[in-house]
């Protein structure tokens, strides 16, 4: 059976189970669908995402929301700007430390990611620890969820704050101001907000 099958499978059981069993949340959903399909909460919480933000399913007596263990929770797709931020901040100090600054033309990809890295990542997560995305609601306009403008603009503005404070930090420590300190600083500071942003969503999940 092909992979569309399977998810038009599954699809068609859970709207069916919504139909005739009316269940009143996810995990209750979830099982119900198992007593029929062989899959793993994972593969069911997905799809069941998928059906709600589609508009295609809803629970009446309170928003279907996912109660995802955080081990499964970080390899949903909510999870992906995380993986994305630890990727980029990850190879950007590696970069950093292995290309020399006249090794052209890769020193270009270099300043790149170094400006992003500095201008941008520590804020970005900062905000996103501080205002963690949730998922819209009809019946609410803000309500600590930031749009995606204002969000960039908050990022820029946090960087340009944080990164000389780190600065003035480094200056009062053993290892002073240097690349290596810095870019080190940095990466904690980005893999810290971002891994506490992912643990304040998942809380706002439940």
């Amino acid at each position: 059976m092909s992979n569309n099958s399977k998810d038009n499978e599954l699809t068609q059981t859970i709207i069916q189970v919504m139909t005739e069993k009316k269940p009143q949340n996810v995990k209750q959903l979830a099982s119900l669908v198992k007593e029929t399909l062989p899959l793993t909460e994972e593969r069911i919480f997905d799809a069941v995402l998928k059906l709600q933000r589609e508009g295609k399913i809803r629970l009446e007596n309170q928003p279907l929301q996912s109660p995802l263990k955080p081990a499964i929770y970080v390899k949903t797709g909510r999870a992906l700007w995380y993986w994305a931020t630890v990727a980029v901040a990850t190879l950007t100090a590696a970069v950093v430390f292995l290309v020399p600054e006249a090794f052209y033309p890769w020193v270009y990809i270099r300043n790149v990611l170094g400006t992003l890295f500095v201008l941008c990542l520590p804020g970005y997560t900062f905000i996103r620890a501080l205002f963690p995305a949730r998922e819209p609601t009809k019946s609410s306009i803000f309500k600590g969820n930031l749009g995606i403008v204002v969000r960039i603009a908050l990022s820029l503005v946090m960087s340009i704050a944080l990164v000389p404070i780190i600065g003035l930090l480094l200056n009062y420590t053993p290892w002073g101001i240097s690349l290596t300190s810095t870019t080190l600083s940095l990466l904690t500071i980005t893999l810290v907000f971002a891994t506490v942003a992912l643990m304040r969503e998942h809380q706002l999940a439940k």
